[in-house]
């Protein structure tokens, strides 16, 4: 029977065959034979696992998936390996490829897959717990997308499991105890999810465990002692996790340890005193912001690998013993804000004699001790490669040491708040690289030394509340990237070098108040048109104000107070329209208040004890009465009720002659008719037009209830959500009073941290408004109708989204943006920038700049938003709970993981960073970029002649359709390469390491205006 098999099966073969061509399908047959062949020939099982992935995926943006169809074997699609014998699928590799969608639960029957990488993606919902199945899979990365949900306790199926990547999702939930069951699991990144619940102490079961990194998840609880089972651990990062109780000894007896970082927690305890024989390999110690106790041990010097070491903010006390000579390698030391102590007189700072042998030494900061007496010569023989130096706010005394002058690779000196006495030795003018140099708060004398004038690099000098005498030196004019000059508080005299007020650069703050200057105002101030504070107050400074003062149109603060200024205010103060705060008072001005103050958009005015005269106005700033002080002035008439004046003759006008009685009636007769106009047209409208129709202009006036906001949003519904972060979540609506379009930012106010990012951004909203930030409507601070906390804000509507959506993930944007239109977005935000940093009083960093917080309208201009970790620079409005300011990786300037604060310069590296992305396509978080590889030096590798290489594929080719039709195509792709190239030094040159090598925002605008200008004469 078995030799008959093959002949009933041809002849039922040729049956099949006659019934085809019979019916005309034969042709079809054999065409399509060789596909069928190639899309089957092999398990069918994993076949229909692959399409079932590809079939939950929404959106491909980079077309990774078109060579999945039948035209190929499954095993040569893209991003999928097979093993040779089995033509089984053992990998799938898809990581940083535009892929949005959810994860299908059929990948859990490619049992045979050992690497699963979808890294860096866009994939949202739950993590299937059918992943469980795969007991062959060594490798799951899905880090950096959106899931959201738990994490499948059954994924303890994966018993091979050796490397799982979870970080930077949405997860909630806790880390599930079956985790433990991996036992050969050597690295677990779960950091910057939402995972509560402690460690399990059952993870000390995987004592393969090389890298354990948990860190900004709200986790709580203890640090378990059987996590010192892990004798081949290498990195424990648990850093702002909401930790408690003191660090397990065990866990300084992991000898292979080479990072540990826990910094701001509530750990407390002390640092056992043999960590340096415990713990020899360390390379990152990081234990600041915590509430450590005991002293510093001395064994930190055996810890000769040590590069990094941070110990400030914490309640450390007594005296440095360590040798730091040992420490061969060590970059960075930070032992500010704690109870540090020593006198140099009693021997107890010989540890900055042990510093001349850090010859990699780039910060050492001390800031905010208790160290007293005389700052030791041997300071000077730092490392020549630092470039941050902090001993400010202790006790120290004496002169400032000579040697310092040896430091030539310092950009930042901080000296302040000290107790230094004598002349400020001129070997400061040897520190050629110096950008930001604090002496303020201290007892120096002296004459300024000429020799700070070679400082051509200074961008910040604070020199005030000393006893300094003498000139201003006129050198101080070579200085020319001078953004603030501080000489407040002293005793210098003569007049005001005009040298100073030719600085384009200063853009920020002068302040020259409470000296013994004198003289006049010389006409160059008006040169200072980009200045925004400016401060002359308490001097003896004379004549009239000058009338080129006019020319200085960014001003928001001028205070002129306190001197002897006579005549009449200038007209051409008109121009100031930006003022906030104008001080005039105890001068000899005299004369009527001006009309143009009216127009004003001032917070405060102050023109009391002078010689005005005539009436005071009642609109603008003099329709609030605390807005405004005009006592001392005998000579004024009406205003406000309140204020208590005489009123002013009503026959008189301000030139002196009457006004005909007749005039007067017909006044009153014109004002009562159209009074009565009004009324009537009203009371023919509709009850609808009653309601005051509220435009975003007027916005700021509106108040909504939580119940509008339900309305507006349909209940907050899926559909209308528009984004969600780890603070907020954003929605689209519709308000009934004009039918307008708003943006919903509803807070999570259980997220920690919450609620002071809605008070920061209220903070912020209120004092700043500009066109490339984004219009804020109105806050809603209500409950909801549980009773529970309810807080939002309601913003302009965004219709083109936000950049990144533009740039990488949003489905509605079916163009791509070409090369004009992202030189033009990049300006406008420098343009937002700009003004936050150089024309609020205080100054403000944003802290997260990043392509979503950057919204485009229906021209596509662009509108800086989300001020949730804004800072108001030279003051306590620190809008956050710790110094420490996350931002956003990729994005956050590598010194704020070094605890340092936020500052200007961290917008600017943020913002080149932007740039780099927007010019190249790439985030900087790309999976591509490791060992050492980021996307500034990808960038800076590229330039100046492979920049091409590295930008967004479709950029030139996007930009010679649009504007190259007419021209010779080869001519303009030339010019056209050299302004993209141009572009990208300045995202380079923007995100350099050190913060004082960063560009000017100014120059920013500038440079990218002339790139403009050149591409669009193409």
């Amino acid at each position: 029977m078995n030799s008959r098999k093959p002949i009933s099966c041809l002849v039922y073969l040729s049956h099949i065959i006659t019934f085809l061509f019979s019916s005309g399908f034969i042709v079809i047959f054999l065409a399509t034979g060789t596909t069928i062949s190639a899309s089957y020939d092999g398990n069918e099982t994993d076949h229909m696992a692959l399409l079932s992935f590809k079939k939950m995926i929404t959106r491909d943006s980079h077309g990774v998936l078109n060579s999945w169809n039948t035209s190929f074997h499954f095993c040569d699609w893209s991003g999928v390996s097979c093993g040779k014998r089995h033509r089984r699928v053992t990998a799938i590799q898809l990581i940083s490829q535009g892929l949005e969608g959810s994860l299908s639960p059929h990948v859990g029957n490619l049992t045979f897959l050992r690497l699963f990488e979808l890294a860096n993606n866009s994939f949202k919902g739950s993590i299937p717990q059918d992943l469980g199945r795969l007991s062959r899979l060594r490798v799951l990365a899905l880090q950096r997308n959106q899931f959201n949900g738990v994490i499948p306790t059954n994924l303890s199926g994966c018993s091979n499991l050796e490397q799982f990547f979870l970080h930077r999702n949405q997860l909630v939930g806790s880390i599930p105890k079956e985790v433990s069951l991996l036992s050969k699991l050597t690295y677990l990144s779960l950091y910057e999810n939402n995972l509560t619940g402690g460690m399990p102490s059952s993870l000390g079961n995987l004592t393969s465990m090389h890298v354990f990194s948990v860190q900004s998840n709200p986790l709580g609880g203890n640090i378990p002692d059987a996590l010192g089972s892990w004798k081949s651990l290498g990195q424990f990062e648990a850093g702002e996790c909401k930790l408690d109780g003191t660090i397990p000894r065990s866990l300084y007896n992991l000898s292979f340890l080479t990072e540990l970082y826990l910094a701001t927690n509530q750990l407390s305890g002390t640092i056992p005193p043999d960590i340096g024989a415990t713990l020899p390999n360390l390379d990152f110690l990081q234990l600041y912001d915590n509430q450590l106790s005991g002293f510093l041990p001395p064994s930190i010097s055996n810890c000769s690998k040590l590069r990094i070491f941070q110990i400030d903010i914490n309640n450390i006390r007594g005296t440095v013993t360590i040798d730091f000579g040992k420490l061969s390698d060590i970059s960075k030391i930070n032992l500010g804000d704690t109870n540090l102590h020593g006198r140099a007189e009693a021997g107890e700072m010989k540890f900055i004699d042990s510093l001349k042998n850090c010859s990699k030494l780039k910060s050492f900061s001390i800031f905010n001790c208790i160290f007293e007496g005389a700052l030791p010569g041997s300071i000077g023989n730092l490392s020549n490669q630092i470039e941050i130096l902090d001993v400010g706010t202790n006790m120290l005394s004496g002169n400032i040491p000579s040697e310092i002058g040896n430091l030539v690779g310092l950009g930042s000196l901080q000296l302040s708040q000290n107790q230094f006495t004598g002349k400020i030795p001129s070997v400061i003018g040897n520190l050629q690289n110096l950008q930001y140099l604090t002496l303020f708060q201290n007892q120096l004398s002296g004459w300024i030394p000429d020799a700070i004038g070679n400082l051509s690099k200074l961008g910040t000098l604070s020199l005030s509340i000393n006893v300094l005498e003498g000139h201003i030196p006129s050198r101080l004019g070579n200085c020319r990237q001078l953004s603030e000059l501080y000489l407040h508080e002293n005793k210098l005299s003569g007049s005001i070098p005009k040298e100073i007020l030719q600085l384009s650069s200063l853009t920020l703050t002068l302040n020259l108040s409470h000296n013994n200057l004198s003289g006049s105002v010389p006409a160059e101030v008006g040169d200072l048109n980009m200045l925004s504070y400016l401060d002359f107050s308490d001097n003896r400074l004379s004549g009239n104000i000058p009338s080129s003062l006019g020319g200085c149109t960014s001003l928001t603060f001028l205070s002129l107070k306190g001197n002897l200024f006579q005549g009449m205010i200038p007209s051409s103060l008109s121009s100031l329209r930006g003022l906030e705060t104008l001080d005039l008072s105890h001068n000899n001005l005299s004369g009527e208040i001006p009309q143009f103050f009216e127009r004003f958009s001032l917070q405060y005015l102050n023109l009391s004890f002078n010689d005005f005269e005539d009436e005071v106005p009642v609109v603008g700033v003099f329709a609030n009465s605390s807005a405004f002080s005009i006592l001392g002035n005998s000579r004024l008439c009406g205003g406000l009720v309140e204020l208590g004046l005489p009123k002013c003759k009503l026959t008189k006008k301000h030139n002196g002659q009457k006004f005909p009685l007749f005039v007067i009636f017909i006044l009153i007769g014109s004002g009562l008719i159209s009074i009565l106009s009004f009324v009537y047209l009203c009371c023919k409208r509709k009850r609808k037009d009653l309601v005051p129709q509220s435009s975003l202009m007027n916005g700021r006036l509106l108040k909504f209830s939580y119940g509008q906001l339900l309305k507006a949003t349909n209940g907050f519904s899926e559909a209308n959500l528009i984004g969600k972060g780890g603070f907020s979540s954003v929605y689209k609506g519709t308000l009934d009073e004009d039918d307008k379009l708003v943006a919903v930012k509803v807070l999570h106010l259980q997220n920690r941290g919450a609620d002071r990012s809605f008070r920061a951004e209220c903070e912020v909203w209120r004092s700043i408004r500009h066109r490339n930030l984004l219009k804020i409507i109105t806050s809603c601070s209500s409950v909801d109708f549980q009773g529970n906390d309810f807080k939002a804000l309601v913003y302009e509507f965004m219709p083109n989204g936000s950049l990144h959506d533009w740039l990488h993930s949003s489905e509605s944007y079916t163009s791509r943006l070409n090369l004009v239109q992202r030189i033009n977005i990049l300006i406008n935000i420098a343009y937002a920038l700009d003004y936050l940093h150089n024309h609020c009083i205080p100054s403000i960093v944003h802290g997260d700049l990043k392509p979503s917080n950057i919204l485009l309208d229906e021209d596509m201009v662009a509108h800086v938003g989300d001020f949730g970790l804004a800072r108001f620079l030279g003051t306590d409005l620190s809008l956050n709970s710790s110094s420490i300011i996350k931002g956003t990786i990729g994005y956050a300037p590598p010194e704020y993981g070094l605890r340092n604060e936020m500052t200007i310069s961290g917008d600017i590296y943020s913002y080149g960073i932007l740039l780099l992305e927007v010019m190249t396509g790439k985030r900087p978080t790309d999976d591509t970029f490791k060992d050492g590889l980021s996307l500034h030096n990808f960038a800076h590798m590229a330039l100046p002649d492979h920049v091409s290489d590295i930008i967004d594929g479709e950029l030139l080719n996007l930009h010679h359709e649009d504007y190259v039709n007419a021209r010779s195509r080869l001519s303009n792709a030339k010019i056209i390469e050299e302004c993209v190239a141009l572009t990208v030094k300045i995202g380079v040159s923007c995100s350099v390491d050190s913060p004082s090598q960063r560009m000017n925002i100014k120059n920013v605008v500038n440079e990218l205006q002339h790139i403009l200008d050149a591409i669009q004469r193409t």
